[in-house]
């Protein structure tokens, strides 16, 4: 079985899933990781924000979030998003610097302040 087509047996099914459980955190979390493996970021990026809302207080969710604003381009706002997961806890800081869903932030100078906030850029 190709790549492809698990990834659209796993959208369908995760899809189906989630109309029928929309506020199951761990359906919409699965979705969104699937969303953007698949290349569909518009996708994974509503869903994100739907997981922060859903739990508003999972650094986890507000990183997720971060991630899929700077797949978007959205610079300014993944890096307050980003700042807002360590405010709640989040604190994978050597990930964060080599997370290739955030690349499009690396010499962008907002977080280059963050990782200066850290002490760890």
């Amino acid at each position: 079985m190709s790549t492809c087509t698990n990834l659209d047996f796993e959208l369908s099914f995760f899809e189906s899933l989630h109309q029928r459980m929309p506020r199951d955190i761990r359906v919409a979390s699965i979705l969104a990781h699937i969303y953007t493996k698949a290349g569909r970021i518009d996708s994974g990026l509503k869903m994100d924000r739907k997981l922060v809302r859903l739990d508003p207080k999972d650094p986890t969710a507000h990183y997720n979030l971060a991630c899929s604003l700077s797949l978007k381009g959205r610079k300014a706002d993944a890096v307050k998003v980003l700042r807002d997961a360590i405010a709640l806890g989040y604190e994978d800081f050597n990930w964060m610097q080599h997370d290739p869903d955030l690349n499009g932030l690396t010499d962008y100078p907002g977080f280059r302040q963050l990782l200066g906030d850290l002490e760890i850029g």
